[in-house]
């Protein structure tokens, strides 16, 4: 370890105060030195947002030196942290990430979480995927941002429709047959979505896509039935995926599969 990497992690280790953390991980980040991966891991849990801050940009500075340390490190029980490791896969953008990524965006009961890596999962660098593995990297990436747009949460729809609108503008040309659902499901919640911040929102993207494309007709009013039978493979998806999600702490369901094994009934 170089002298200047042990003078800046011991900075770290010693600082004592909320903004002298931050400043102690800021100049580590700044240093963009590969050693430095594991003690900006470190810093995304110490419950200090300008240091977390300061480590994802660092992380993401490194790239793909810090994905195999973020995919071995991830915290599995600080959701905050975790959150905070998702932001910096998705800032990334390596292949490696997407399998973490689609797992976080469908799954992880943390709507941090999962708003971070439906963000990532649009933005993933296709270029340096695997010829062979692009099309299916991809089409996950559309069935698990389709799946999200769906999230009980607003915040998370509202990056969802973010992740789908940069998916949309690298995929437009290669699969013409994705641009229906992707179309669809915008049209959707542009008009009926609960909260005027996603459609705001799904409305924009729909602006991005056709003025990208110079696009200047409705390309979904065509095919309501196409629409009413996507619509149904989203619903059937949801709940296909809900079953895989955790339930929270305390929810009495949890317990069921004991209760059934002692022959009680909850």
């Amino acid at each position: 370890m170089s002298d200047s990497l042990s003078a800046l992690i011991a900075a770290v280790d010693a600082a004592d105060s909320a903004p002298r953390l931050t400043e102690a991980v800021q100049q580590l980040a700044d240093a963009r030195l590969p050693g430095a991966v594991s003690t900006l891991i470190a810093a995304l849990s110490y419950n200090n947002p300008g240091a977390a801050v300061a480590a994802v940009d660092g992380l993401i500075g490194l790239g793909h030196l810090a994905v195999p340390a973020l995919l071995n490190e991830l915290d599995q029980h600080n959701y905050t942290a975790r959150a905070w490791a998702i932001r910096s896969l998705a800032g990334i953008g390596d292949p490696r990430g997407l399998t973490t990524l689609l797992g976080a965006a469908t799954a992880d009961f943390a709507m941090s979480v999962r708003r971070a890596a439906a963000r990532g999962l649009g933005k993933l660098h296709w270029a340096d995927f695997p010829l062979e593995e692009l099309e299916i990297a991809q089409a996950e990436a559309l069935d698990a941002l389709l799946f999200v747009c769906q999230d009980e949460e607003w915040i998370v729809r509202y990056a969802a429709v973010t992740g789908l609108e940069a998916l949309a503008l690298a995929i437009w040309h290669p699969h013409p047959e994705w641009r229906l659902p992707i179309l669809a499901n915008l049209d959707a919640l542009a008009a009926h979505d609960s909260l005027n911040a996603v459609r705001a929102r799904a409305s924009f993207a729909q602006l991005q896509i056709r003025n990208c494309f110079n696009l200047t007709a409705d390309l979904t009013s065509p095919y309501p039935h196409a629409i009413a039978d996507w619509r149904l493979t989203l619903e059937n998806l949801y709940f296909r995926k809900s079953l895989t999600r955790p339930l929270p702490e305390g929810d009495p369901r949890r317990f069921r599969n004991l209760a059934a094994s002692l022959n009680l009934s909850l």
